[in-house]
Parts: C-alpha cells; structure tokens; sequence
C-alpha cells in the first residue's frame, strides 16, 4: 500500500491517493487537485468523498469528468455538493453512490468501509482502507473537527465521539487537515472532547 497526500486550495485540505492492490482511490479531492490527481493515477477506481464541504470536493466533476470513475459521498452531505454558502462558485458534482451510514464496499478484493461520524455536518465519515483510515474533518492530530458551521451539531458529535471511543482495532489516521495521528492516541482525548461539549 501506498499513500499519496497533497494540500490544497487556502485551507491546505488534503488530498490523498491510496494505491493498493494494482487500484487507485482518490480521496477528498479539494481546490485545484485534478493537475495533481492526473499525475500521479496509473489506475483510478473510485472518488472517495469523507464528508460535503467545499475544500474536499471542489474538484468531484472535473476528475469524474476526466477519469470516468464513480463518485461516492456519505447521503447525508449531498446537497452540499450542489451549493455552498462559502464558496458561491462550487463546482456542483453529483455522486454516482450515496453511502448510507456505516457501508462497506467491494472493489475487487479491496474492501472499502464508510463509519458514519456525523457532528461536524450530517454525512462526515471516517473511511477504512486495510489499516488506514481517512478521518475528513472527524479527528485531526489532538484536535477534531468544528461543531458550529452550519448543518453541525454538537450533540451528534459528542455521539460520534463516543462511537469511535468504542472502536478496538487501532488504525493510522490521516485527516482532512494536517498530520497524520492514530486511532488510540485519539481515543484518549475523547473525555476532554466531550467536557468541552457539554
């Protein structure tokens, strides 16, 4: 397995390739990642989105476009595909599958997983590849993501917290922002999360 990563756009989101078994999957494609992603892709399978926001989807259409491959994003966040009241200018994209809370998927062999971690926005997921997993704007290096954008909730996330305080097999994380972390080091920042949440 290998991993690709790049920031992009003003928010530095990260961008990531995974490519395992001979396959391709591209995650969170944010502002001016096609360049990039056309670069780098020997076989591109799939469009992984984590979560709606603009920063990790600006680019959806134009690689769906270029690459023919399907786009799937967590249903919860599909209107915010459409629109942004950030970024009046979004590009809109349409997913090919609308991933219902936690889903797995076969490619061939290469299981991919979606775990539904809503607070942040409704669809905001966490996604399994082997022993990784792409955390979006969930967890971030000692740090998760805002629960007062709109379409947040607080409640949700202190649920979602505690859903993934639950999880016992322990993964590298590579979130929408920043560094690298794992699952366990995460884990034991849940109790501060959550008294900051009340």
């Amino acid at each position: 397995m290998e991993i690709l990563k790049q920031p992009m756009g003003p928010y530095q989101t990260n961008c990531y390739i995974l490519k395992t078994d001979g396959k391709d999957f591209i995650i969170d494609p944010g502002v001016g990642a096609t360049d990039w992603v056309m670069k780098n892709v020997t076989n591109p399978i799939a469009i992984l989105n984590t979560h709606g926001h603009f920063d990790h989807v600006w680019s959806n259409d134009e690689l769906q476009t270029k690459l023919n491959i399907p786009l799937y994003t967590p249903k919860g966040d599909v209107f915010l595909l459409q629109s942004s009241e950030w970024m009046p200018d979004l590009p809109p994209s349409y997913p090919d599958v609308e991933v219902v809370g936690d889903q797995t998927f076969d490619f061939d062999g290469t299981e991919v997983k979606f775990h539904h971690f809503p607070g942040h926005c409704p669809g905001c997921s966490m996604i399994e590849i082997g022993d990784v997993m792409f955390s979006g704007d969930f967890l971030f290096h000692d740090s998760i993501g805002r629960y007062d954008f709109p379409y947040s909730s607080p409640e949700d996330m202190k649920k979602s917290l505690m859903k993934m305080s639950s999880m016992r097999e322990n993964k590298t994380l590579y979130p929408g922002h920043g560094n690298s972390t794992t699952l366990f080091h995460e884990q034991h920042n849940v109790g501060y999360w959550l008294d900051r949440l009340e």
